[in-house]
């Protein structure tokens, strides 16, 4: 089994505006530049990166904290991690921490260094603009 990917980042951005940037669709595709398909659900699917990333939401408490079975799809047929987005208000925004856990072994710095290249960049300059 991996280690676990930890980060943290603070977003000058409501709670609110964080967690609809993650779970809605068309704001999702905004700030990735990729299709994408969030169920709003728990059990439903998702899917992001023009497919590049599914899986399913595990738990979902608005504007708080977001749960997913997450797989990219050049993982081994099944595999899933899960991932956690906690989001807590601020006076100066959000602050999110973000953990990931079971990502394939010898991946975790791809999936370390994705995550600020591929969400969380993408997202300040979508959420702070």
């Amino acid at each position: 089994m991996s280690r676990i990917i930890k980060q943290t980042v603070t977003f000058k951005a409501s709670p609110h505006e964080v967690y609809e940037a993650l779970m809605d669709s068309s704001k999702h595709a905004d700030f990735s530049g990729g299709a994408a398909e969030i169920s709003r659900e728990v059990g439903g699917e998702f899917m992001a990166y023009d497919g590049y990333i599914a899986g399913k939401n595990i738990e979902l408490v608005p504007d708080r904290k977001i749960v997913q079975s997450w797989r990219a799809v050049d993982w081994e047929e099944g595999y899933f991690s899960t991932v956690t987005f906690e989001l807590t208000a601020l006076a100066e925004g959000t602050r999110l921490e973000f953990a990931q856990v079971d990502v394939p072994d010898g991946t975790e710095d791809e999936f370390t260094q994705g995550w600020i290249d591929n969400y969380w960049e993408p997202m300040k300059r979508f959420l702070e603009k």
